[in-house]
């Protein structure tokens, strides 16, 4: 049986032909046919994993490709942060062949289900997303005036910017500029997070698994927006539409080859100064010494 695996490149990057080149023959060299994104359309089966060359944005788009396959995703990343990938440029040789003998685990990472109820008597507009879902203003001069609604009941209302919809995966990427709290990936929660928000009450929520979450764009001040997943997939929203949010039925399994904990993560990526730590051994001595004392 042919062993194949799907490379998805991003397009924009001078470097990205190289280094696909590179993926290429690697998986070449190991037995595995790579299948490049443009022939996925074709119903290709029996894909064992992909091999993801960009950043954050390249593996977000290889995740709505390989929807519900059931493969994992490696990122690797050839971007300035590229928070979801797994391995760097340079080490796209080693990061392969462990892909082909199996030595790596499995994350699943929770996502959203997103329902879209646009005014009127239509159908709802189902949608889904890794990172987040995003109901922004339309119009650059104007706010947006919304509803919050957390389990089917009423929290708060205000005008904004928008309103930011997270997995814990998305907390570090646009609900974290938007001023929300960093939730550890192993963390089964949603997070809401105001933009710009003018109210008294607007902070960042963090909400269960089962909880559903609501944005609905108040007809009164005739407020339109646009619907975000993922920085991708856009929807335009009417006044009176409404969306909701819940916990997604499809995870999205990423390929990992390091036990490195989530903090480790944060601190490369971020660039985060940790000069002086000194750790559980230096906590130790120091209270050693102070018994003997």
């Amino acid at each position: 049986m042919t062993r194949r695996a799907l490379v998805v490149t991003h397009t924009g990057r001078e470097d990205a032909g190289i280094a696909t080149d590179e993926a290429v023959a690697e998986l070449e060299a190991v037995g595995i046919e790579p299948v490049h994104e443009i022939d996925w359309a074709d119903g290709i089966d029996g894909l064992e994993f992909a091999v993801v060359l960009g950043g954050d944005g390249t593996l977000l788009r290889a995740a709505e490709i390989t929807r519900g396959t059931g493969i994992p995703l490696l990122g690797i990343n050839l971007g300035h942060v590229g928070f979801l990938a797994e391995s760097e440029r340079d080490h796209i040789g080693a990061a392969v062949r462990r892909l082909a003998a199996g030595d790596y685990e499995v994350d699943e990472r929770g996502t959203l289900d997103v329902r879209t109820l646009l005014p009127g008597d239509g159908a709802p507009i189902i949608g889904w997303a890794v990172n987040e879902a995003t109901v922004e203003k339309r119009e650059r001069a104007k706010m947006v005036e919304v509803a919050i609604e957390v389990d089917g009941r009423p929290l708060s209302s205000f005008g904004c910017d928008g309103v930011v919809m997270a997995t814990a995966t998305g907390s570090t990427a646009h609900a974290f500029s938007a001023g929300g709290p960093v939730v550890w990936p192993d963390v089964d929660a949603m997070m809401l997070v105001p933009l710009s928000a003018h109210a008294l009450f607007a902070r960042p929520l963090v909400v269960g698994p089962g909880s559903v979450l609501a944005v609905e764009l108040l007809t009164r001040t005739g407020s339109a927006g646009v619907l975000t997943c993922d920085g991708r997939r856009q929807t335009d929203l009417p006044a009176g539409t409404r969306v909701e949010v819940r916990k997604g039925a499809v995870p999205v399994r990423l390929a990992r080859m390091t036990s490195a904990p989530f903090t480790d993560r944060l601190v490369s990526k971020f660039d985060l100064p940790v000069i002086g730590w000194r750790g559980r051994a230096a906590n130790r001595r120091r209270t050693a010494r102070g018994h003997e004392g």
